[in-house]
């Protein structure tokens, strides 16, 4: 009840009325005190004017009945400018305070009320006011402060008992609004969402906005429209892992069959027909780039890769091993390649080796094969460096740039390929490797220069739990 919505709200609700209550009862109690004391000014003054009109004849038993009625000792009237003592009675201690009531203020009332509230003793007061009907210029009176006090401390619990029945019925009704308003449609929406996440692919489930508060309408049709849109992605997903499988399928059949075929061809290449054995070396050539896809393809939608082991890597070392592999795999090619390496010897990266050599790989080969494809010679460059937040390495290349067909989808896989023959897993693959670090790979710019890639690395170390973090293949 009291971690709910509402039932904060309760609270909240009668604690603010409360307060309001209390903001209100220090000027209440001030103003039935100030009518408390005008009433006795009041009496005081009809007792006088019965003196008055008897020619100041009265017995004292009386004047002190005319004193007793009006609660006052003694009464003086000034009229004429002459101050006159009317009634009078012995005081039974000294006068303790005198209260001028012709024009007091909010605040000296206020004052004065707590000052009569805090003090438990009984004291005589003197108290000042204006005579009603203009009887006099002023009429001033002496009365004791025990039943004043007694009145405002009675006239206070009623206030407060007042109080606390407004905040318990206020916060009350305040608490069904809010529950039939707001706690009821939130609830509402939580149990449609638990049945959704129960079967996200049952269109069934799908919310249907019924709120009648524009802000819950909204939220419930923001939530319809994400529940629609991640049901058909659901479906879309479950026909691409359908599909998938099935082509994985077909591509491991395929490649059996290709396999024998290439072998047919290589016997074909020593056919003693000089057409056919033209022809061999191109259809060897074709069926080798399609046993390469149908290998891709099958690696691609297999293989999971494993959360990253960071280490220290020393950086510079680990570019060299890739610019050897990759000068190797080059050589007898027409064009001439030259390799770049701008880092500092000593710059190490927490990184998982394995992975980031395989990242770098992918980037240098297919920079290679770019510039190798143009038959003109070319650079490329590996540098890199850090700042206070990250590693950074940059590859670039002088090669003829990527296709603008190409740019649109660079890390997506089967659908990013440059390359003729190629089939658009590398960068897709070094993509998730990098993902799988927390860092991320983008293309700077490609154009007739060159091409340039980015790879940003995170410092920060967060913990994560252990499991796969990418799916990628081995290239």
């Amino acid at each position: 009840m009291i971690n709910s919505l509402s039932g904060r709200f309760l609270l909240l609700t009668a604690a603010f009325v409360m307060l309001a209550e209390v903001l209100i009862f220090l000027p209440s109690v001030a103003r039935f005190r100030e009518d408390w004391l005008l009433s006795r000014l009041e009496r005081a003054q009809i007792a006088s004017l019965a003196l008055l009109a008897t020619d100041e004849m009265i017995g004292e038993d009386l004047e002190r009945e005319l004193l007793a009625n009006a609660g006052v000792f003694n009464v003086v009237l000034r009229r004429d400018e002459i101050r006159q003592l009317v009634l009078s009675s012995p005081v039974p201690a000294p006068i303790a305070a005198t209260y001028d009531l012709r024009d007091p203020g909010t605040f000296e009332l206020i004052r004065d009320a707590l000052l009569v509230l805090a003090e438990p003793e009984n004291t005589v007061i003197r108290v000042i006011g204006d005579p009603v009907r203009e009887a006099g210029l002023l009429i001033e009176v002496t009365t004791e402060t025990a039943p004043l006090r007694q009145a405002m401390i009675a006239y206070g619990l009623r206030i407060l008992v007042l109080s606390g029945i407004i905040a318990v019925v206020t916060a009350f009704l305040l608490f069904v609004a809010v529950r039939r308003l707001l706690v009821a449609p939130i609830r509402r929406v939580v149990q449609h969402m638990t049945a959704y996440a129960a079967a996200p692919e049952d269109a069934r489930r799908i919310i249907e906005p019924t709120a009648r508060v524009r802000e819950m309408r909204e939220a419930e049709l923001a939530l319809q429209s994400l529940q629609t849109q991640l049901t058909q992605a659901l479906r879309q997903k479950e026909r691409l892992a359908q599909l998938g499988s099935a082509v994985a399928k077909i591509s491991h059949d395929l490649r059996n069959m290709l396999s024998t075929a290439t072998l047919l061809a290589d016997r074909m290449e020593a056919s003693d027909d000089p057409r056919v054995a033209r022809a061999a070396p191109k259809l060897v050539a074709s069926l080798a780039r399609a046993v390469n896809l149908c290998e891709s393809t099958l690696a691609f939608g297999k293989a999971e890769e494993p959360p990253p082991r960071l280490a220290r890597v020393p950086l510079r070392a680990l570019a060299e091993d890739v610019v050897e592999q990759e000068r190797l795999a080059g050589e007898g090619a027409a064009a001439s390649v030259d390799y770049l390496i701008d880092m500092p010897p000593a710059l190490a990266i927490r990184a998982d080796q394995e992975q980031l050599h395989r990242v770098l790989g992918n980037l240098v080969r297919n920079a290679r094969q770019a510039i190798e494809a143009t038959g003109a010679p070319g650079t490329i460059e590996i540098a890199a460096g850090e700042s206070d937040a990250d590693w950074w390495i940059r590859v670039g290349d002088t090669g003829p740039g990527l296709p603008e067909k190409a740019r649109g989808n660079l890390f997506t896989a089967f659908q990013g390929g440059a390359r003729k023959g190629g089939v658009g897993l590398g960068l897709a693959i070094s993509a998730d490797l990098v993902r799988g670090h927390g860092g991320r790979i983008e293309l700077l710019r490609s154009d007739a220069e060159g091409t340039e890639f980015l790879i940003r690395l995170p410092k920060a170390v967060v913990a994560a739990e252990p499991g796969p973090v990418s799916r990628a293949a081995r290239a």
